[in-house]
């Protein structure tokens, strides 16, 4: 008999057909609104497999009433929608999507930061509601990104992808992280620092640190307070990350100069959020992974993934690697 499994978004179709072939598939075929609860409830406890998204709340209440539930697949590296503690306990593998995402998403950073530093949405809508008469010259001027300093917060993978992209524009890389990274001072003439000197030395700040509970609102009230008037914050980890009323506050009274948002506390972010009011925020879907290419080989990764773990092995990006410890 095949495994079940329940897929909660509609995905590629080749995709979706490979798991067709040793699985019985069912999903969730709304692409506008993420799974609701109650049809998560029902499905948990029939399926052997669960291939999710981020959007995708898996909780400890959930996991309670996953009888035969084998394996959690997430199409995404971050896997906070997912109590990863409660899944380990009760034996369910937990895997995720890391390295395929890396150069996508840190080419969205740098457009992110060039949109912001250059202010181009306010600039093309600047032009399309007619507001253009003639050239001049403080018109919608921004800072400069050539040789500025750039502070990644958080060097993994993606933080050294953006790196390499700031030496290009010549810019002097700081980092802050976990851990020293000497190989990446070497390759890439990253300077390490602690946090408060990055932000207080950076034009540009990038937070690109996975969301823990010790990184929750990491940058707040004090941490933007540290920052130059002319700084930039680009965001493209995850929202809570930062805490976004003090971000609001920040912009508005000129404590820093402008943000760039791939990512909130609350997603979708209401359309009346007071960011969204803020001519200096440029603010985007979480869209960071958001290429043909890669979007094809999440969803690949994430049904190898899920295969793997149902043919009884150990799958390639495993989360909760004490399992196979135990």
């Amino acid at each position: 008999m095949k495994p079940k499994v329940f897929v909660t978004r509609k995905i590629p179709e080749n995709v979706l057909n490979k798991m067709k072939s040793v699985c019985e598939v069912q999903i969730w075929e709304k692409e506008d609104i993420p799974v609701p609860r109650d049809v998560l409830e029902q499905q948990i406890n029939k399926v052997e497999g669960i291939f999710c998204l981020l959007t995708d709340k898996i909780d400890e209440d959930l996991l309670q009433r996953a009888e035969k539930l084998k394996v959690i697949s997430n199409m995404a590296v971050g896997y906070n929608n997912i109590d990863v503690a409660a899944a380990t306990r009760r034996g369910i593998m937990v895997t995720n999507t890391p390295g395929v995402l890396t150069e996508t998403t840190a080419d969205l950073t740098f457009a992110l930061l060039m949109a912001t530093a250059r202010r181009l949405v306010e600039a093309s809508d600047y032009l399309k509601q007619g507001k253009w008469r003639t050239w001049s010259p403080m018109l919608l001027t921004g800072q400069d990104i050539f040789g500025a300093t750039i502070g990644i917060i958080g060097m993994g993978r993606i933080g050294e992808a953006v790196a390499k992209r700031a030496r290009g524009f010549s810019m002097k890389v700081l980092y802050y992280n976990r851990s020293r990274k000497p190989n990446v001072e070497e390759k890439l003439g990253a300077t390490y620092v602690d946090l408060q000197s990055l932000l207080k030395e950076s034009d540009y700040v990038c937070l690109l640190t996975p969301y823990t509970p010790e990184t929750h609102h990491m940058i707040g009230k004090e941490e933007l307070s540290l920052m130059k008037k002319t700084a930039i914050l680009i965001n493209t980890s995850r929202g809570g990350v930062v805490d976004e009323k003090a971000l609001y506050e920040a912009l508005k009274n000129g404590t820093i100069w402008a943000a760039g948002l791939d990512v909130f506390e609350q997603e979708p972010i209401p359309v009346d959020h007071p960011l969204l009011s803020l001519p200096n925020v440029v603010a985007l879907p979480h869209i960071g992974s958001a290429s043909l290419k890669t979007r094809m080989k999440m969803a690949e990764l994430t049904a190898e993934n899920m295969l793997q773990a149902l043919a009884g092995k150990v799958p390639k990006y495993l989360v909760n690697t004490e399992l196979i410890r135990a």
